[in-house]
């Protein structure tokens, strides 16, 4: 890849393998690279560790979301889904198990694939995609179950709310819908933008970034990240951070949040912004906690830039990863 490609990276998506030690990434030119976390966290690391030990051609289009499940690493690009097995792509093998293509309803468009969630309780995977609905793949049978209509605009993220059997997603009309996972009827329809404390016009009212951690969710985008309690329905929480938030999440007692501008912030979960740690892309599309293995338990985030940030330690930025 030539020097202007590079200079025009964006690291869009991110996934630990099962067992912990690799980090694959995707970019917008629709590749994915694989790096050995523990290789890059031994002592006598070089610079050379921080460089993919595979990178390939993985879709047409950008690799929006990355997601593994015990075995396989699941990929979607341009209106498709890859497979990917995890030992085999540590061999360095690079062959799909299998590709797969929502029903859409026009054959013409191809509608991107925007994010992707498992859900344990029947195996199957919620796919959120530009044609405004979430697609419901079974991973046991492959074969698509059901689509879940309801979104007037893109879906842009997907999330499980595992207890209560629900599904969240969130989409470019504004709302955050819930359905239930066993029948998949929207049960709830949250227009974020309505409420005076999360709304801001000037930014849209697109629903960006969205996760759950049992009763709670954390959503943003147009509108300010805020946190919601999901019994009463209702923000208890919304964080003055400027700027769109692409990625969110719970981690102990914290928020972590990253989008427009180069860094990580680090809110409480009252509503206070308590750091804010530098990275090296101007902007950010994605973060991801390493909690499978105890060993290479890192944080990386990953944007506009060719540049994966590694944090050994949330305070500050132990190195970066490159394409």
């Amino acid at each position: 890849m030539g020097p202007v490609e590079l200079l025009h990276m964006s690291v869009f998506s991110q996934s630990f393998s099962p067992c912990g030690r690799f980090l694959a990434a995707g970019n917008n030119y629709g590749e994915i690279a694989l790096f050995s976390l523990a290789a890059a966290l031994s002592p006598d690391a070089t610079a050379a560790n921080q460089k993919p030990v595979l990178t390939f051609a993985a879709h047409e289009g950008p690799v929006f979301s990355l997601l593994s499940t015990d075995s396989v690493l699941l990929s979607a690009g341009n209106g498709e889904i890859s497979a990917w097995s995890w030992t085999e792509l540590t061999k360095k093998n690079v062959k799909p198990l299998w590709t797969k293509r929502p029903n859409y309803k026009s054959g013409l468009e191809i509608p991107e694939i925007n994010s992707m969630a498992i859900n344990p309780r029947d195996n199957s995977l919620a796919i959120g995609a530009g044609d405004n609905n979430v697609h419901i793949l079974d991973l046991e049978h492959g074969a698509f179950k059901a689509t879940l209509r309801g979104h007037t605009d893109y879906v842009h993220c997907v999330c499980v709310r595992e207890r209560e059997a629900e599904l969240l997603s969130g989409g470019e009309d504004g709302a955050v819908r819930m359905w239930d996972s066993r029948t998949g009827q929207s049960v709830h329809c949250i227009e974020v933008y309505k409420y005076e404390s999360c709304a801001r016009p000037q930014h849209g009212k697109w629903i960006s970034c969205l996760t759950t951690d049992s009763d709670w969710m954390l959503c943003g985008g147009g509108p300010s990240l805020s946190l919601w309690h999901l019994r009463s329905l209702s923000p208890t929480s919304v964080f003055p951070l400027r700027g769109c938030q692409r990625q969110a999440a719970f981690h102990q007692d914290m928020i972590l949040a990253v989008g427009e501008g180069a860094f990580v912030s680090h809110c409480l979960l009252g509503g206070e912004v308590k750091a804010q740690i530098p990275c090296t892309p101007p902007s950010l599309n994605t973060l991801q906690l390493n909690t499978r293995s105890s060993e290479h338990r890192v944080l990386t985030v990953g944007g506009g830039s060719s540049n994966i940030d590694v944090f050994t330690n949330l305070s500050y930025r132990a190195f970066s990863f490159s394409f």
